[in-house]
């Protein structure tokens, strides 16, 4: 068991890097003691906000520099396989932030990669961790909910290439890969069966963009429990993942880490989704084990995520 604070290298300074860094504020025995950056500028004003010690522009040389035990990245989707495979081989344990690669090729040698190097490799999987779908899946388990029909929406607005701060992306962000594979993972984590029948439509690709921008993607496990996943870049109104738990029992809604009755009314739950990723994180790295969300364990949803790519065209 590690017994020194874990020592992490931030990777990106962009709006996830810092919700990563308010989360492990709260976590005792972590010292970020290096970012690595795209922009220098940028990565320099994050490390002053954060009080962190060394600032790199280059990965590579952060990995070999910085003397760390591990590192977070929080970096543009495209970059996910490349740079989680660079950690591993490095001798870094890695958080890497969803989706775990844009294709499921990459997603199978990344896991490959980190279970020859047993290194604790774990995806950024919030929807597993955010107090709601906790509780919801501990129900379910017990027997106190009957899960008919869960109904997940997703919506942004996104017609230019925008980040959540309405500042200029240079990557293209994706409703399939990144957005569906919070609640396609989110549906077989909570029946625990990652055989599910797929099926979905996706609308016009966007001419500049070259991404869909609309989709909708339907889930049947193998006890016939439904999901209907709803997504849009194109939608006006509050962004972000909603969830409602159509059961026998209830019906309830989850946003973030708050879960509600059908009628509005605030249900007990405690937790915080990012803090409890981040902390098991820092957890399987001290008691060297095999953490939840692992590669290995997010690696079904890749396959169910090709499938849909397969149908949708």
């Amino acid at each position: 068991m590690m017994t020194s604070p874990v020592r992490i290298l931030m990777v990106g300074e962009g709006a996830i890097a810092g919700i990563h860094m308010h989360a492990l504020a709260s976590i005792p025995e972590v010292h970020v003691v290096a970012v690595a950056g795209g922009d220098e500028q940028n990565t320099r004003r994050f490390a002053d906000t954060w009080g962190i010690e060394r600032v790199f522009t280059d990965y590579a040389h952060a990995l070999s520099a910085s003397g760390v035990d591990a590192v977070i990245l929080a970096t543009p989707s495209p970059l996910h396989a490349d740079q989680a495979e660079q950690a591993i081989d490095a001798g870094k344990h890695v958080l890497c932030e969803i989706p775990m690669s844009l294709n499921l090729a990459d997603a199978e040698r990344m896991t490959a990669r980190a279970r020859e190097a047993n290194t604790v490799a774990m995806v950024a999987h919030t929807r597993r961790f955010n107090a709601p779908h906790r509780e919801m899946k501990r129900r379910i388990r017990t027997g106190e909910f009957h899960l008919q029909h869960l109904v997940s929406e997703t919506y942004f607005l996104r017609r230019e290439n925008l980040n959540m701060q309405g500042e200029p992306r240079g990557w293209t962000d994706h409703l399939l890969w990144h957005h569906a594979c919070h609640s396609v993972d989110l549906f077989a984590w909570l029946l625990d069966d990652f055989d599910l029948e797929v099926w979905g439509g996706r609308g016009p690709i966007h001419p500049e963009l070259g991404i869909a921008m609309d989709m909708n993607i339907g889930l049947k496990s193998r006890n016939e429990t439904l999901a209907t996943l709803t997504l849009s870049f194109n939608n006006h109104g509050p962004f972000g993942g909603f969830y409602r738990y159509i059961g026998e029992e209830n019906t309830l809604m989850a946003y973030r880490d708050e879960l509600k009755d059908y009628q509005g009314e605030l249900l007990p739950v405690e937790g915080a989704g990012f803090q409890e990723q981040d902390a098991e994180f820092i957890a399987a790295i001290r008691e060297n084990r095999v953490p939840e969300a692992a590669f290995s364990h997010c690696l079904p949803t890749m396959r169910l995520l090709e499938k849909l790519e397969k149908l949708m065209g």
